[in-house]
Protein backbone atom coordinates (compact mmCIF):
# COMPACT_ATOMS: atom_id res chain seq x y z
CA UNK A 1 0.00 0.00 0.00
CA UNK A 2 1.06 3.31 -0.74
CA UNK A 3 1.20 4.25 3.73
CA UNK A 4 3.65 0.80 3.89
CA UNK A 5 5.83 2.77 0.91
CA UNK A 6 5.74 5.96 2.35
CA UNK A 7 6.80 4.26 5.88
CA UNK A 8 9.86 2.62 3.80
CA UNK A 9 11.02 5.55 2.15
CA UNK A 10 10.81 7.91 6.03
CA UNK A 11 14.68 7.49 6.52
CA UNK A 12 14.49 9.81 9.52
CA UNK A 13 11.64 8.89 11.31
CA UNK A 14 11.00 6.34 13.64
CA UNK A 15 8.83 3.98 11.20
CA UNK A 16 12.75 3.86 8.96
CA UNK A 17 12.80 0.01 8.08
CA UNK A 18 15.61 -1.64 9.69
CA UNK A 19 16.42 -3.55 7.24
CA UNK A 20 17.11 -3.25 3.66
CA UNK A 21 16.73 -6.32 0.73
CA UNK A 22 19.87 -7.53 -0.89
CA UNK A 23 18.89 -5.95 -3.56
CA UNK A 24 18.49 -2.64 -2.01
CA UNK A 25 21.97 -3.59 -0.31
CA UNK A 26 23.14 -3.93 -3.56
CA UNK A 27 22.12 -0.55 -5.24
CA UNK A 28 23.70 1.03 -2.08
CA UNK A 29 26.98 0.00 -2.50
CA UNK A 30 27.04 0.34 -5.70
CA UNK A 31 27.25 -3.31 -7.04
CA UNK A 32 25.49 -5.81 -8.63
CA UNK A 33 22.34 -7.76 -7.79
CA UNK A 34 24.05 -11.05 -7.98
CA UNK A 35 27.21 -9.76 -6.54
CA UNK A 36 25.37 -8.92 -3.64
CA UNK A 37 23.42 -12.36 -3.38
CA UNK A 38 27.52 -13.74 -3.80
CA UNK A 39 29.10 -11.65 -0.65
CA UNK A 40 25.33 -12.66 1.29
CA UNK A 41 26.93 -16.47 0.77
CA UNK A 42 30.28 -15.68 1.24
CA UNK A 43 29.78 -13.76 4.33
CA UNK A 44 30.98 -10.94 3.40
CA UNK A 45 27.61 -8.55 3.67
CA UNK A 46 26.19 -10.04 7.40
CA UNK A 47 22.94 -11.11 6.74
CA UNK A 48 19.49 -12.50 8.75
CA UNK A 49 16.99 -14.93 6.55
CA UNK A 50 13.52 -14.86 7.84
CA UNK A 51 11.86 -17.47 5.98
CA UNK A 52 12.90 -17.48 2.44
CA UNK A 53 13.56 -13.39 3.05
CA UNK A 54 17.16 -12.65 3.48
CA UNK A 55 17.22 -9.41 5.12
CA UNK A 56 20.30 -6.99 5.41
CA UNK A 57 20.58 -5.06 8.86
CA UNK A 58 21.05 -1.30 8.24
CA UNK A 59 23.40 -0.92 11.35
CA UNK A 60 25.54 -3.64 10.13
CA UNK A 61 25.80 -2.28 6.99
CA UNK A 62 26.40 0.97 8.14
CA UNK A 63 29.04 -0.86 10.65
CA UNK A 64 30.95 -2.62 7.86
CA UNK A 65 31.32 0.48 5.29
CA UNK A 66 32.74 2.68 7.97
CA UNK A 67 35.13 -0.46 8.73
CA UNK A 68 36.09 -0.68 5.22
CA UNK A 69 36.59 2.90 4.95
CA UNK A 70 40.02 2.57 7.46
Amino acid sequence: SSENATAANDKSGKNARMTVTVEEAAELLGIGRAAAYEAVRAGLIPSIRINRRILISRARLEELLSGAAR
